[in-house]
C-alpha cells in the first residue's frame, strides 16, 4: 500500500436487504474501501473522535445537470472541517479537502492520517466530505427510500458526487473569504479516482490532486494487461511457494468432494460455515475474498498473508494432512477462531453494499476476472454478457461500459495529462493488486 489510508479491494459476496429483497440472489464483484472479512478490520460504525472537527450539513442539490422539477431537489449532505493548523484566509493558506468515496465519513476519518499529518506542515483548512449516497449523506430523506429502485438510485453516479464536491467547496472558499487559497483534492481507491478526475473537471478549483492507489486504467477502453488476481498471484508465489502451490491444488480438491453424494455437508463441516452451502462455488469465492485481502491488505499485528502461509505451511510436507485441511488453517489464521463463519459475509453494512452494486451496474464497470496468468486460482475470464445480466437481475438496468472512458478521457490517460493535466500525484504499492490499472 502507498498511503495508509483507503485503497480497493475487490470482493465477491452476496448480501440481502429487508427492504430491496431484489438484491437477495444478485452476486457481482463488489469493490470495496475497507477490508471486510478480515480480523480487526474497521465495520464503518465508529463515530467521529478526531479531535478539532466540526461536523455540518450542507443543502445540496439532488441533480446539477438538469432543469426538470424533481432536479430542484435538496438533501442534507455531511462534510467536517479541521480548522486546528489553519494559518486563515488573509495568510492565503491552502484547503485540503479529502473527497469520500464509497463508505461512511464515519469509517473513513479513522483510517485517514495523511491530512492530519500534514495540515500543521502547510498550515491547512481540513475538509472531509461525504459521498451522495453513503453513509448519512441519503438524497430523499432515508436510505430506504434513496436505495429503493433504479427511479431514486439514478443521481448516484461520479459526475453528480463532483458536482456536489465542488459545490461545498466553493461554499466554504465564500464563507471563510477563502477565495485565494489554493485547493489541494486528496482520495483512496474509488476517491482516488474521484481527486484526480476533480483536478481535471473543475481546474478553476482544484490546483492540484493526490489520487492513491486509483486504478484510473481499470477500464474496459483501457483494461491493463494483466490483471488484479495476477498481483494477487505473484504475491502468493514470492511469499511461499509452497502455499502458493496447496492453494492453487485446493480449488480441484473442492470440486472433487463437492461432488461426492454428501459433498456439500463434507464441505460446510470442512470450513464450519455457519449455513448449509448451495455449491462449491460459495467456498471458492469465500477463499478468493480473503487471499485478495491478504494481499492488499497485508498489515499487523503481524503480516496478514504472511501468518496465513505459515499456517497453511505449517505440516511437515512428508506428513500426509488434508489440502484443505492447510487451507481451512490458513483462514482461522486470518480471521481468527470462530464459532463458524459467515461466507457470505452478511454482516456487512447493507446500505453502503447495494450503493456500491448500483455504481459499479452503471458506469464503474472494471473487467476483472481469473485469466489464464492468475495461475494460483481456476480460470474464469471477466464475461461482459453474464455482467450484464446479473445487473439486470439487481436493478432492471443495463450498464453502460464505456461511459467513464468517454466522459472522463482515460482511453488514453498519459496524453490526456500532457494536454491539460497537471499538479496530479499517483501513488501506489506495487503488491496493490490494483497497481496493474493505476498511472
Amino acid at each position: 500500500m502507498s498511503l495508509p489510508f483507503t485503497i480497493l479491494l475487490l470482493l465477491i459476496f452476496s448480501i440481502s436487504s429487508s427492504y430491496f429483497t431484489s438484491l437477495g440472489h444478485c452476486k457481482i464483484a463488489r469493490l470495496g474501501i475497507f477490508p471486510k472479512v478480515l480480523k480487526n478490520a474497521p465495520d464503518g460504525s465508529q463515530k467521529l473522535k478526531k479531535s478539532g472537527l466540526e461536523m455540518y450539513y450542507f443543502n445540496q442539490t439532488l441533480d446539477h445537470f438538469s432543469f426538470t422539477p424533481t432536479s430542484y431537489m435538496t438533501f442534507k449532505q455531511r462534510y467536517t472541517i479541521d480548522f486546528t493548523h489553519w494559518g486563515g484566509a488573509k495568510a492565503n493558506a491552502p484547503i485540503l479537502a479529502y473527497l469520500g468515496g464509497e463508505s461512511s465519513l464515519d469509517s473513513s476519518l479513522s483510517a485517514i492520517g495523511f491530512l492530519s499529518d500534514n495540515g500543521s506542515r502547510f498550515k491547512a483548512l481540513l475538509i472531509y466530505i461525504e459521498h451522495r449516497y453513503y453513509g448519512k449523506t441519503m438524497p430523499f430523506g432515508s436510505a430506504e427510500e434513496a436505495l429503493k429502485n433504479a427511479s431514486t438510485l439514478g443521481y448516484l453516479n461520479a459526475a453528480q458526487a463532483l458536482a456536489d464536491y465542488a459545490a461545498i467547496l466553493l461554499h466554504v472558499k465564500e464563507k471563510y473569504s477563502a477565495q485565494h487559497s489554493p485547493i489541494i483534492v486528496i482520495g483512496g481507491s474509488y476517491g482516488g479516482m474521484l481527486a484526480a478526475w476533480f483536478r481535471l473537471k473543475y481546474p478553476h478549483l482544484a490546483h492540484g490532486a493526490l489520487a492513491s492507489s486509483a486504478p484510473l486504467l481499470y477500464f474496459l477502453d483501457s483494461r491493463p494487461k494483466f490483471g488484479y488476481y495476477y498481483i494477487v498471484t505473484k504475491v502468493f508465489k514470492e511469499t511461499s511457494e509452497r502455499c502458493y502451490q496447496t492453494i492453487r491444488k485446493s480449488w480441484k480438491e473442492i470440486d472433487r468432494v463437492s461432488a461426492k453424494p454428501n459433498g456439500l455437508v463434507i464441505l460446510s463441516n470442512k470450513f464450519k460455515t455457519c449455513a448449509p452451502l448451495k455449491g462449491s462455488l460459495d467456498v471458492k469465492r469465500f477463499l478468493g475474498t480473503i487471499y485478495a485481502e491478504v494481499v492488499q491488505y497485508n498489515r499487523g499485528p503481524g503480516y496478514w498473508l504472511t501468518n496465513m502461509c505459515e499456517a497453511i505451511d505449517a505440516n511437515p510436507p512428508d506428513r500426509q494432512i488434508d489440502i484443505l485441511d492447510r487451507i481451512f488453517a490458513g483462514v482461522v489464521a486470518t480471521l481468527g477462531k470462530q464459532s463458524c463463519y459467515d461466507i457470505n459475509m452478511s454482516t456487512q453494512p447493507k446500505n453502503v453494499a447495494i450503493a456500491w452494486r448500483w455504481q459499479i451496474c452503471t458506469e464503474m464497470v472494471m473487467p476483472i476476472g481469473y485469466d489464464k496468468q492468475d495461475t494460483m486460482f481456476q480460470t474464469a475470464p471477466f464475461n461482459i454478457t453474464s455482467y450484464v445480466d446479473g445487473c439486470k437481475a439487481c436493478f432492471g438496468v443495463a450498464p453502460k461500459p464505456h461511459w467513464i472512458t468517454t466522459y472522463f478521457g482515460t482511453q488514453d490517460v498519459k496524453l490526456i495529462l500532457r494536454r491539460y493535466g497537471s499538479n496530479l500525484i499517483f501513488s501506489n504499492g506495487l503488491s496493490d493488486p490494483y497497481s496493474v490499472g493505476e498511472f
